[in-house]
C-alpha cells in the first residue's frame, strides 16, 4: 500500500508500464469537491510536470475574478495512482494551485492551506509531524429523487434496507422481510446486511488505489456502512479521504445503487460523520502520550484537545461546513455534540480511544463529517490544537458518564459548552473568533469561506418553506 511513484522519472516508467494513454489532473474546491482535466499522455513532459499547467480560476466558485482568471496546478507525481473506473489507462495526480499574481501557493486551495499547516506545525517547534486518521461514514441508496422549486420541494430516497420496504412487493416477485430497522444496523449479519459485496468490492478497490484497508461494515442506520483505513500524516490523510469518497460513490454508482456522505439523509435515523483520530510527534516520539495519566495522555495532548474544544465553535464552519450537517448534531441520535472529553466514552465529542503504549495514543475529535472539505477540517483542527498546546488550554472534563442522559438543563447546570446548533452559529463563530487560522489562512480566505457558506448554504437554507413548515402552520 502506500506510495506507487517517489519522482519524476518513476513516474514516466510507471506510466510506461502500465500502458497509460491519459493523465488526469485533480484539485479541490473550497467545498471539498474534486475537479479534473485529462490531458493525453503525449502531452506530459518533465517541463509541465515541474512548472504546472494553466487552468481559468474564476470558473471555480468563489476563486478567482475574471480578469485574474490564469492559475497553475501543480501536479504532485508522488500521489499518482491509476483509476480503476476509465476505460483506458489514466494516471490520476492530486494537484496544488499556485497563484501567478503573487507567485506563491494559493491562499484559497485547500491543499495548500493543509501544507502551510504543517509547515506551521514544524516552524512552532511543537512537533515534525501531524496524524490523522478519519473514519467516513456512508449510506448507499437505491434511488434518490430531489425536487427544489418554486412552488415545490421534497425529496425521496430508497433502500430494500428500508423499513418503509416491508409492505414493496419487488420486481423478482418476493419480499425478504430482513431489514435492520432504525438504529439496528450495527454489524448484522446477511441477509439483513445486504451490502457486504458491495463493501468488499470497494475495499479492494481502495487498496488498489494505494489505502491500507482495515475493515468494513453495517453502521447503526439502515442502508449505513463504514470502511475502516489507515490513518496518515494531514495531507495524505486528507488526499486518502477524497480517494475513498471516489471510489465508494463510483463502486456505487456502478453497481445501480448511489452513495452519499451527507451526515443526516435519514429523518429518525442515526447520521453519518467522519470521527478524526489525531496526534502530534517529534523525533519519532508521540507527544500525546504519558503513561499513567488519564487515558495515557500528556499535558500537551490535553492542552491540544482543549484548544479545539476552546475554539470548536468556530472550527465547525470548516469541520461541519453544510445546513444538514447541524440535523446530525441533535440529541438521541449518539450526536457528539457536548464539547467535553473523555476515555473510551462515545458521548463526548473527544473520546480517547482505547490502546495500548505510545504508538496507539491519541485522541478521537467526533463531531466532524465527511460534508468538509478535509484539507480544511484537518488544517481548522490542528491549528486550534496548537493555539491550545501554546496557551496551555485547559478542556471541561474529564467526564465518563453518559452525556446522552443529561437534560439541556443539565448541560448548561454543569457549564459544558456545546457545538453549535445551526451552520449560521458556526459562520459567526468564524467571524467571531479566527485568530488562531492566521498563521495559515489569511484573512482574504477566512472573509470568501464565511460569505460564501452564508450565500450558498444559509440563506438559501433559511429562506425556503418544507414540507414540516406546512404540516405545523399551514392551518393557523
Amino acid at each position: 500500500m502506500g506510495k506507487f511513484v517517489n519522482n519524476i522519472e518513476e513516474f514516466f516508467k510507471y506510466c510506461e508500464e502500465n500502458e497509460v494513454e491519459f493523465v488526469d489532473l485533480r484539485f479541490t474546491d473550497l467545498k471539498g469537491a474534486w475537479h479534473h482535466l485529462t490531458y493525453r499522455m503525449c502531452a506530459i513532459n518533465e517541463g509541465n510536470l515541474t512548472n504546472g499547467m494553466p487552468f481559468d480560476g474564476s470558473s471555480i466558485d468563489a476563486w478567482q475574478p475574471i480578469n485574474k482568471s490564469d492559475m497553475i496546478l501543480k501536479p504532485d507525481v508522488e500521489t499518482a495512482f491509476l483509476d480503476p473506473f476509465t476505460a483506458d489507462p489514466t494516471v490520476i495526480l492530486f494537484c496544488d494551485v499556485y497563484d501567478i499574481y503573487k507567485g506563491q501557493m494559493y491562499e484559497k486551495c485547500p491543499r495548500s492551506i493543509a501544507k502551510k499547516a504543517l509547515q506551521h506545525l514544524n516552524e512552532s517547534g511543537i512537533g515534525d509531524v501531524a496524524y490523522f486518521g478519519p473514519e467516513n461514514e456512508f449510506f448507499i441508496f437505491d434511488d434518490v429523487k430531489i425536487r427544489d422549486e418554486i412552488n415545490c420541494s421534497y425529496y425521496e430516497v430508497d433502500s430494500e434496507e428500508g423499513g418503509w420496504s416491508d409492505g414493496r412487493s419487488f420486481p423478482d416477485g418476493y419480499n425478504t422481510g430482513h431489514r435492520p430497522r432504525t438504529k439496528g444496523g450495527y454489524f448484522p449479519c446477511q441477509p439483513t446486511d445486504s451490502m457486504v459485496d458491495l463493501r468488499a468490492e470497494m475495499m479492494q478497490i481502495l487498496e488498489q488505489v494505494g489505502l491500507e484497508v482495515v475493515l468494513g461494515h453495517h453502521e447503526v442506520a439502515q442502508a449505513q456502512g463504514e470502511i475502516g483505513v489507515k490513518f496518515g500524516t494531514l495531507v495524505e490523510a486528507a488526499d486518502n479521504v477524497q480517494k475513498y469518497k471516489y471510489v465508494v460513490k463510483m463502486v456505487a454508482h456502478l453497481n445501480g445503487k448511489t452513495a452519499t456522505f451527507m451526515p443526516k439523509p435519514l429523518y429518525g435515523d442515526n447520521g453519518s460523520g467522519m470521527h478524526v483520530h489525531q496526534s502530534i510527534w517529534k523525533e519519532g516520539k508521540n507527544l500525546f502520550y504519558k503513561e499513567g495519566e488519564y487515558g495515557n495522555l500528556s499535558d500537551t495532548a490535553r492542552h491540544y484537545i482543549g484548544g479545539i474544544l476552546t475554539h470548536a465553535r468556530s472550527v465547525a464552519a470548516f469541520t461541519n461546513p453544510s445546513t444538514n450537517s447541524y440535523k446530525r448534531l441533535i440529541p438521541g441520535f449518539e450526536a457528539p455534540s457536548i464539547l467535553t472529553y473523555s476515555s473510551q466514552n462515545r458521548s463526548a465529542s473527544c473520546r480517547i480511544p482505547y490502546g495500548a503504549g505510545e504508538m496507539a495514543t491519541r485522541v478521537e475529535m467526533r463531531f466532524p463529517d465527511s460534508t468538509a472539505c478535509p484539507y480544511l477540517a484537518f488544517a481548522a483542527m490542528l491549528l486550534a490544537g496548537l493555539d491550545g498546546i501554546k496557551n496551555k488550554t485547559e478542556p471541561v472534563g474529564p467526564m465518563d458518564e453518559d452525556l446522552f442522559e443529561l437534560s439541556l438543563d443539565e448541560i448548561r447546570e454543569k457549564g459544558i459548552p456545546q457545538m453549535p446548533h445551526t451552520l449560521r452559529g458556526s459562520i459567526e463563530a468564524l467571524i467571531r473568533d479566527n485568530d488562531y487560522l492566521k498563521p495559515v489562512m489569511t484573512k482574504d480566505f477566512i472573509d470568501t469561506y464565511q460569505h460564501y457558506k452564508v450565500e450558498t448554504q444559509v440563506w438559501p437554507y433559511e429562506a425556503r418553506p418544507t414540507a414540516f413548515e406546512f404540516k405545523t402552520t399551514y392551518s393557523c
